[in-house]
């Protein structure tokens, strides 16, 4: 059976978080994009120079559809961008590319934190579609206990993702600020726009890892307490 535990109560608020934490990276996203750069340069301009510095000449910049839709893809080793990254010349777009761009240097220097999230990724990727078939066969057939603790080991391997994925998330915003600035990509007075940029976007990051976090420990608490009446 299904009851209100109270676990739920924070995992609601981390909820609310995590919403609170998707708008502001668009509100936050939104209003740093209708401020130019003084370099002039577009969202897949500074990807290209930055991936030039740092010798990643043969990593191409594609532009894709959507919005946020950024990202690194370690397998085709492309950086992708999204067409108002892609083409806009504001604080906005060249703070995401460049973000992007960080991860591509991960991958290059062999950051170890991304080199383990990538060796858990085909693990992880079983793992977060059967931990939720596990728990609630779980919670309907409690007379098979072991069903939510196997579903509690999966659900477990997918939190250790999310969590391995913020130091990889921080530390390419991280190598995003300093080449910036190191390239001249930006001025001291634009910093503040693209601190406020990155920061929002890795804000989503931690609000849905304490949601995992949250989760996870509720259904601990569940099956150590159903052990416990046994």
């Amino acid at each position: 059976m299904f009851f209100f535990h109270p676990m739920d109560f924070l995992i609601i608020i981390a909820f609310g978080l995590s919403l609170w934490a998707s708008f502001r990276v668009r509100g936050t996203f939104n209003k740093w994009s209708k401020v130019p750069i003084y370099s002039g340069m577009s969202g897949a301009q500074a990807a290209r120079r930055m991936l030039d510095a740092n010798g990643l000449y043969d990593v191409p910049v594609e532009a894709v559809p959507g919005t946020l839709s950024d990202h690194y893809d370690p397998i085709a080793r492309v950086v992708r961008l999204s067409e108002p990254v892609y083409y806009q010349s504001s604080i906005s777009a060249v703070a995401v590319a460049c973000h992007e761009v960080g991860h591509a240097i991960q991958h290059q220097v062999h950051y170890p934190m991304l080199v383990a999230r990538h060796r858990m990724f085909p693990v992880v990727n079983f793992a977060s579609g059967v931990a939720p078939l596990l728990i609630l066969a779980g919670f309907f057939f409690q007379q098979i206990p072991w069903l939510l603790g196997l579903g509690i080991i999966f659900f477990a391997a997918a939190v250790a993702f999310q969590l391995v994925t913020l130091p990889v998330e921080f530390n390419a915003s991280s190598r995003a600020r300093d080449l910036m600035i190191a390239e001249g990509f930006i001025s001291n007075e634009e910093e503040r726009g693209v601190a406020k940029v990155l920061n929002a976007a890795a804000l989503t990051y931690v609000a849905a890892a304490l949601i995992s976090v949250l989760e996870l420990l509720k259904y601990i608490m569940i099956f150590n307490g159903r052990n416990s009446d046994d």
